[in-house]
């Protein structure tokens, strides 16, 4: 295993592999509760934690006891050592117990499914497949994040539509499941306030990438979510935490083992990140984006990735009897605008003005564009000269309507000046070495136009589902 996901030597067990190094297990008997700093320490050295250390970095995580230094310490400890797979579900079950857990009517389980990205640029997959699956009869209760390192996050983005509210408690959450299908949240104190913590701090001290930190952030949220099934969208690639499909794929297996000692039925999907999806980056620009996809049009990979996530979803939930099967009915919704009408529901249940979510979901691509927040000024690149916002502190407001449209597609054939990037800013025109930065991401051939492949590569599937 790579020792820059991981952590340093030696190289963690392979999934599966729980034994660790036989005489340096777990202890079996629980002993008395160790000091911050003693635990920072022993992870420093590349010792494994107990089930009872990990609760108690946690429990001081969530009641305040553990400084920022502290917390701050124990992510790069974890960053650079590694943790093995008891390690990583003891974690994932510390956090998922640190808040409240949510509970729903027997009658839906089969129906309550869930779809997690480990983050990318343009990825707005969330806010048009919750309202897809929810027209298709699930119930996503969805506990969403913010923006990491240069990927943005779905909840900050929700935020670019006025009175959006991203925190529910776990009974505004169920009204909108009967009600709409789907809601997007975010943690609260109560729930999952231990991830919500780490989360925030793993963004300010480049520990984004550590794989154990994502395997437990990831699935804790999920665990309290009480789901039928689980599909993880792991992306790989210049424009994703992970670089390589291997490395990707390392993730997606640790994921679905984690999750299947934790009583979870998760799939993962690795999908390419070489280039933004879809063609918008930006708060704004990608919520305008994700409608464009439910009225049925949209970039061509947003649409292919929605349906093909959403077939997986409805398939491993027992929803559909096939992928593909599933695949079509998530399309439907898309086409048939009962994707787009729970999303307008969804807006009105969690705070929007109800005739400015009409609006939104009733209007053109320019109408909508006065009723989101924009930015002060437009530039554009051309072709040929031969785009990463993000926060430095956690919880720094952002400039919701600044980002960038990507004119054009790969593989089209393009004419020296035609523009290729529009970037919407605010403030001064672009430096010389902004633009000279921009321009460097355009790279151009020779060879004949052609079809940008689908980013949908493999999925990763429990060991139950991958024998059916």
């Amino acid at each position: 295993a790579p020792a820059s996901l991981f952590g340093g030597s030696p190289a963690p067990p392979t999934p599966g592999d729980l034994s660790g190094e036989g005489s340096r297990g777990l202890p079996d008997a629980p002993s008395e509760p160790k000091q911050l700093p003693e635990l920072i320490r022993i992870k420093r050295d590349g010792g494994r934690l107990s089930e009872a250390d990990i609760r108690g970095f946690v429990d001081a995580v969530v009641n305040g006891r553990a400084q920022g230094a502290q917390i701050g310490a124990m992510l790069m400890a974890i960053r650079l050592q590694g943790m093995d797979l008891e390690e990583t579900s003891a974690l994932t079950q510390a956090l998922a117990e640190s808040g409240q857990q949510l509970e729903w009517p027997k009658a839906w389980h089969q129906q309550l499914v869930d779809k997690h990205s480990t983050g990318g640029v343009g990825d707005k997959v969330s806010l048009v497949l919750a309202p897809a699956l929810a027209a298709c009869g699930c119930k996503v209760p969805m506990i969403s994040g913010r923006g990491l390192a240069h990927t943005g996050g779905t909840l900050d983005k929700l935020e670019s539509v006025p009175g959006f509210n991203v925190i529910q408690s776990p009974e505004q959450m169920q009204e909108l499941l009967e009600q709409v299908g789907c809601c997007i949240v975010g943690q609260s104190k109560k729930l999952v306030p231990g991830d919500g913590i780490l989360y925030a701090a793993r963004d300010v001290t480049a520990t984004v990438d550590s794989l154990p930190l994502i395997t437990a952030s990831i699935l804790s949220k999920k665990v309290v979510e009480g789901l039928s099934a689980l599909v993880v969208d792991v992306k790989f690639g210049e424009a994703a935490i992970f670089p390589d499909q291997e490395q990707a794929r390392e993730l997606a297996t640790v994921l679905v083992g984690v999750g299947v000692g934790l009583g979870l039925r998760v799939a993962a999907a690795l999908t390419a990140m070489d280039k933004p999806l879809g063609r918008n980056v930006g708060h704004t620009l990608e919520v305008e984006e994700a409608l464009l996809c439910m009225d049925g049009a949209g970039p061509s990979d947003l649409r292919d990735l929605v349906t093909k996530l959403g077939g997986a979803l409805l398939w491993l939930s027992g929803q559909a009897e096939t992928q593909a099967a599933g695949a079509a009915r998530v399309a439907a919704a898309l086409d048939d605008g009962s994707a787009r009408d729970r999303f307008e529901q969804m807006l009105a249940g969690q705070g929007v003005d109800p005739g400015l979510a009409r609006a939104l979901c009733s209007g053109s691509p320019a109408q909508r564009r006065q009723l989101l927040p924009r930015a002060q000024e437009q530039e554009e690149l051309l072709s040929p000269a031969d785009g990463e916002p993000g926060r430095s502190r956690a919880g720094d407001p952002l400039r919701l309507g600044v980002g960038a449209e990507l004119l054009v597609d790969v593989g089209q054939r393009l004419s020296r000046g035609t523009p290729w990037l529009r970037v919407h800013r605010d403030g001064a025109q672009l430096s010389g070495p902004q633009r000279r930065a921009l321009q460097e991401a355009l790279v151009l051939s020779d060879r004949a136009p052609f079809a940008a492949p689908s980013p949908y590569a493999e999925l990763i599937l429990p060991p139950t589902a991958a024998q059916q």
